[in-house]
């Protein structure tokens, strides 16, 4: 797993002109304006500014929209709720690729196309975000509903000041994958976006590989600055996504 990093890593500091020699993991030379290159070639600003507005977006919509699914199906009781959290189970076996017409088609009739809620909306809630918010919730001792119920709480009142504050790790988990996922998404931002000024980090990177050939030393050194703020979060939450994965995976 730290090999093809490595390999990114090295091939992103390695003069164009031994492109061409045999492949080494340990770098033997550093031409870091590779990295100044890459960033010039394109408007790469912009890029990080959509696709951080983009991230921001679908995670928030993500960790409150599905916490609030989530919680409606560990805590409410209503007719049809297994029958209905089975099928938002069933869309998680639907590829993507057999919504994405009738996805851009609504995209369309809404007048969304190049904007932020195009590349936001569709991606604010998931059957997996529910699922896993479920699986924590279920371990939550529901004598603490009780008690708030006693006080007064409503039932909003009780998912915003008694199970959230108590779903740090979940919380953390979800917000890490909304976040890997919708930072590496590639294909949505394509369909949905024709203006050069919405483009997207990954769609920026695209720009490096042509038709008669792929400038791989940029492509590199541009891939390598793409994928530190994901890792960077993901070291930041590693220890809420370990807990919550030992929490929600001994339970079915």
């Amino acid at each position: 797993m730290v090999i093809p990093f490595l390999w990114m890593l090295t091939l992103s500091l390695k003069p164009v002109s031994l492109l061409h020699q045999a492949p080494y993991l340990i770098p033997t030379s550093f031409e870091l304006s590779n990295y100044a290159e890459a960033w010039d070639a394109a408007p790469f600003a912009r890029y990080y500014l959509n696709s951080a507005i983009m991230t921001g977006g679908i995670v928030a919509g993500q960790v409150i929209f599905s916490s609030l699914a989530a919680y409606a199906f560990a805590r409410l009781q209503f007719p049809g709720k297994e029958l209905l959290f089975l099928v938002f189970l069933g869309t998680m076996m639907v590829p993507f690729h057999v919504i994405l017409i009738p996805s851009y088609l609504i995209i369309d009739r809404l007048g969304w196309v190049d904007s932020y809620a195009a590349l936001i909306v569709p991606r604010m809630i998931s059957a997996f975000g529910i699922f896993l918010m479920r699986q924590y919730y279920q371990g939550i001792p529901r004598e603490l509903d009780e008690a708030a119920m006693i006080d007064g709480a409503g039932r909003l009142g009780i998912w915003w000041r008694i199970i959230m504050p108590l779903s740090g790790p979940g919380l953390a988990t979800l917000a890490i994958f909304a976040f890997m996922f919708a930072w590496n998404d590639f294909l949505w931002p394509l369909v949905v976006t024709n203006d050069p000024n919405m483009r997207t980090v990954q769609l920026g990177l695209a720009m490096f590989q042509g038709r008669y050939g792929t400038q791989w030393t940029l492509l590199m050194a541009g891939t390598v600055t793409a994928t530190l703020p994901t890792l960077l979060i993901f070291l930041i939450g590693q220890r809420w996504f370990i807990q919550s994965i030992a929490q929600t995976g001994m339970k079915g």
